[in-house]
């Protein structure tokens, strides 16, 4: 009896392990509510807005504002909704305020996949 209540678990097993697939390692990713979130490399303090390079960690980003009182976030915020094209309501950041290692959470209805699209083809304009 125990050997096949182990078989019925592995069976079960098996089709579980399909499902915790397709969250890809990288930067983009979907939060357990639907939401894409970015986990980004802050540098503030630059001297325009760019994204410097897409590691497998984080997306570099060089942000054209001083690191007090907040406006990098800010800056950081309204640069990602251009480069995204959403609005800046839609672009939040979720974690690492007074950190380099910020997570930005996009409210608006989009894929990873066109997220770290739109990404590349802005870290190639410079």
């Amino acid at each position: 009896m125990p050997k096949k209540a182990g078989a019925t678990s592995k069976g079960k097993n098996q089709t579980k392990e399909p499902e915790t697939a397709p969250p890809a390692a990288g930067p983009v990713a979907t939060d357990p509510k639907g939401f894409v979130t970015i986990a980004i490399h802050a540098k503030p303090g630059s001297r325009q807005n760019a994204v410097t390079d897409l590691s497998t960690e984080a997306v570099g980003v060089a942000i054209a504002a001083p690191p007090s009182e907040g406006e990098a976030n800010a800056e950081l915020c309204r640069y990602l909704s251009k480069v995204l094209d959403l609005r800046k309501s839609d672009v939040v950041l979720d974690k690492g305020g007074k950190s380099r290692e910020k997570v930005v959470k996009l409210l608006a209805s989009t894929t990873p996949e066109e997220v770290l699209e739109k990404l590349k083809m802005e870290a190639e304009k410079k």
